[in-house]
């Protein structure tokens, strides 16, 4: 029996000195991806339009103009961490470093050591983000006694959903045939991987919905929707609201405790046998799922 492990990466939005990017791309590698940005409003561009995980500013190349800016982007988005990043020890860093403590930001990185490049990668190399972590505790928890393969493939769903909207491009992902994925789930008598889909993708707008500083339109594009009104129309056939009122009604722990109540917990009992991506489970017995259990 084979598995699939999905990797996972940290995303870092990074206003860096040109001779500190291609170190800190090196200090990243295979732990987090850096968007490198010239300033910190286009930073802010960045938080705002796709999934970033943590945000890297160099001492050295703030300029005095941009802390209202970076203040804004501390207190409108407090669950991206944003870091100063210090490479050398000018008066001019020790200046910064009081303007951007003032402006908010409570993490320094010092690498003027070799231990520093280590405690960038420990500080912002984290393997999954706040949000799938979040989502993933409570939905895990409902299914403890789930086969591994199982867990994967929630683990998998759940941290591929911002990105993925179709069964088809998760099961791509996961290197099982659509066709083969669904008739798993409708033998098993559970939902279909599209339903479990599409409720994991509302699960992550009600965790980006907590941050003040992101609009309907922003989480709508930071999930692919292919417009504000398309996120609009498949929460409506979803649960017959408008984006402000799901906002409203399902802040993200009702929202999780929600989707635990109506997709995990009453099939707990055929998660415990079910194995989405293992071979010739469901395939080698009608609703046995065990693999050897026969």
């Amino acid at each position: 029996m084979s598995y699939v492990a999905v990797p996972s990466s940290t995303t870092v939005a990074a206003v860096l000195m040109p001779g500190e990017r291609s170190r800190v791309d090196a200090a990243g590698n295979g732990l987090f991806a850096v968007l490198h940005r010239d300033s910190i409003p286009d930073a802010v561009r960045a938080v705002r339009e796709r999934p970033v995980d943590a945000v890297l500013v160099s001492v050295h190349r703030c300029g005095a103009d941009q802390m209202d800016v970076l203040g804004h982007l501390v207190r409108e988005f407090p669950s991206i961490p944003t870091i100063a990043l210090v490479s050398q020890h000018d008066p001019g860093a020790i200046e910064m470093l009081l303007r951007l403590g003032a402006s908010g930001v409570r993490q320094v990185v010092d690498v003027t050591s070799p231990a520093g490049w280590g405690r960038l990668r420990q500080v912002v190399g984290q393997p999954v983000t706040r949000a799938v972590a979040r989502i993933q505790g409570p939905i895990l928890d409902a299914i403890v006694e789930a086969p591994p393969d199982a867990r994967v493939f929630v683990e998998a769903m759940i941290r591929l959903a911002p990105e993925v909207a179709t069964v088809t491009a998760l099961a791509g992902q996961l290197s099982v045939r659509p066709s083969t994925l669904m008739s798993r789930f409708a033998r098993a008598g559970l939902p279909s991987p599209k339903n479990y889909l599409a409720a994991i993708r509302l699960l992550h707008a009600a965790f980006l919905f907590e941050t003040a500083g992101l609009s309907v339109a922003d989480v709508a594009y930071r999930l692919e929707y292919s417009s504000p009104q398309s996120f609009g129309r498949h929460l409506r056939a979803m649960l017959g609201l408008t984006a402000l009122e799901f906002r409203r009604r399902f802040p993200f722990p009702v929202a999780v405790e929600r989707f635990v109540t109506l997709m995990m917990a009453p099939y707990r009992d055929v998660w415990r046998g079910f194995h989405p991506l293992a071979a010739g489970s469901w395939e080698s017995g009608r609703g046995v799922g065990v693999v050897g259990k026969h």
